[in-house]
């Protein structure tokens, strides 16, 4: 197998990297895969496990970072936060990340795509294992590619519309493992339809049935298409896709079980039995498809959240109910991290503050394929089985829950509106989620909207549709392919 490695359009380091660029050269102190068991470990890498990253909240409406001294903790402080931080909070123009610091979601994406180039080109050719097992491991690798592929042309491309798919810069699809210095900026439409054939080629060769949910099984091409489908405004296809994943996995965690101790992870326990903790991602039987999330350090008790997001957890409840993601997942006014219940508290009084200290899963779950299934039953088919969708939902999530329902003259408007701030309660602060919400839902009537920021006695905002939405090409790959086309932002 050839492995010229060049970082160009990854710094970071990936586990087929080589030292050197001779060809055919096995480079000293790595192993060149060349048994079908080499190419399960490679499956195994750790890294593998993790995707996107925490950065693209900035951006939304989620977050208010404070000016100095405007409260009795540090945590929520503008300046206090990183280049790029500060840089997508104040809606900045070109670049996001400055000369020297890497991001992680180009960089990680590329180099998990790499892995699974090395498996999907060579693992057919490995000698020792039966063609079942090598067709089984193939698709994993190229549900992890789709996977990664989705993510990138969601950050770094506009967003999907089919009038102008065909030439809208999407990102480049790479997908040998050896690496060259330029690239070419595919576009979106040629982007999704990778995807699709990925997914297409892997789904009937998956098992049934897998140890954890690390690794796909046969649900798993459900699940992705209703999401792709979602993205592509093909509602039918995506609530054909979602009913079926739901035939296969739809069991959900009930959150009114729960309450919060003094404490950083494992803060969230059972009521009844303190010792049995909020299930991680090994256990948690909403998780489909895992894929931890990088960088959530630098959200948990660092950031405040907005005002419109407060709100909308406070919509559409009973006077008396609870919605028990913000009684878990947020802490308000004042909180004790430390086990010792006696401590006194930091207080940051009028605020709340995202502190789950869960890994967050980036990957597929059944609330978000619940949520798929409402959106498009409201869009193009029953609103009655949109509300029954959120009202299964939301008895898991609320004590005290009061059903939707169907009242005369509601709208699919009106049913759309219910589904979309619930995707807001559920997914707040995960990463990409309500990004993408917004770049899809700003091109539609009734849900466009600005975003303004505040820090340091300025204000800034963010008018629906503009090109910031959009991530830039980070500078170190433009270093190699100054003529890749950009988005101006």
């Amino acid at each position: 197998m050839k492995i010229r490695i060049y970082l160009a359009l990854i710094a970071a380091t990936f586990a087929l990297q080589g030292c050197d660029s001779f060809l055919d050269v096995k480079p000293k102190g790595y192993t060149i895969p060349e048994k079908f068991e080499d190419y399960e470990k490679l499956m195994n890498y750790a890294n593998l496990y993790r995707s996107l990253d925490v950065y693209p909240s900035f951006i939304t409406d989620d977050i208010l970072l404070l000016s100095k001294n405007q409260t009795t903790v540090s945590w929520f402080e503008y300046e206090g936060k990183s280049d790029e931080q500060r840089n997508l909070y104040s809606f900045q123009h070109g670049q996001i990340y400055t000369p020297g610091n890497n991001d992680g979601i180009w960089e990680g994406g590329y180099s998990n795509i790499f892995t699974y180039n090395a498996v999907i080109n060579n693992v057919m050719s490995s000698p020792d294992a039966s063609d079942t097992e090598k067709k089984r491991l193939l698709a994993e690798a190229l549900v992890g590619r789709a996977f990664e592929y989705l993510n990138l042309v969601n950050v770094y491309g506009k967003h999907y519309d089919a009038a102008t798919a065909a030439t809208d810069y999407g990102v480049p699809l790479v997908l040998s493992e050896e690496v060259s210095r330029t690239y070419k900026r595919n576009t979106v439409a040629e982007v999704y339809a990778q995807i699709a054939e990925d997914l297409n080629k892997a789904t009937p060769n998956l098992s049934e049935k897998v140890a954890h949910s690390f690794r796909p099984n046969q649900s798993i091409g459900y699940a992705f298409l209703s999401r792709m489908y979602l993205y592509m405004g093909k509602y039918s296809e995506a609530l054909t896709n979602a009913n079926e994943a739901l035939k296969i996995s739809n069991e959900l965690v009930d959150y009114k079980l729960y309450t919060t101790r003094h404490s950083t992870f494992n803060r969230i326990i059972l009521a009844d039995n303190s010792d049995v903790t909020f299930p991680n991602e090994h256990y948690n039987v909403e998780n489909i498809y895992t894929r931890m999330m990088n960088g959530t350090s630098y959200l948990f008790k660092s950031v405040a959240a907005s005002k419109d997001l407060l709100d909308v957890y406070k919509t559409n409840l009973a006077t008396d109910g609870k919605d028990m993601r913000f009684e878990l997942f947020f802490v308000t006014d004042q909180a004790n991290f430390k086990m010792d219940a006696n401590a006194a508290p930091e207080k940051f009084v009028g605020y709340s503050s995202f502190a789950p200290y869960l890994e967050l899963n980036a990957g597929f779950t059944t609330p978000e394929i619940y949520l798929i299934a409402a959106e498009c039953e409201a869009r193009v088919g029953s609103i009655d089985k949109a509300l029954g969708h959120l009202n299964k939902l939301r008895d898991s999530r609320i004590k005290g829950n009061v059903h939707y329902t169907n009242i005369p003259a509601m709208t699919k408007q009106q049913a759309l509106k219910l589904v979309i701030d619930e995707r807001r309660r559920e997914f707040a602060f995960s990463g990409i989620y309500r990004l993408v919400d917004l770049k899809r839902m700003n091109r539609e009537e009734g849900f466009a909207k600005t975003i303004t920021h505040t820090a340091e006695g300025q204000t800034w905002e963010l008018p629906a549709n503009d090109s910031r939405y959009i991530m830039p090409v980070p500078l170190n790959v433009l270093d190699y392919n100054s003529n890749m086309p950009q988005y101006e932002r």
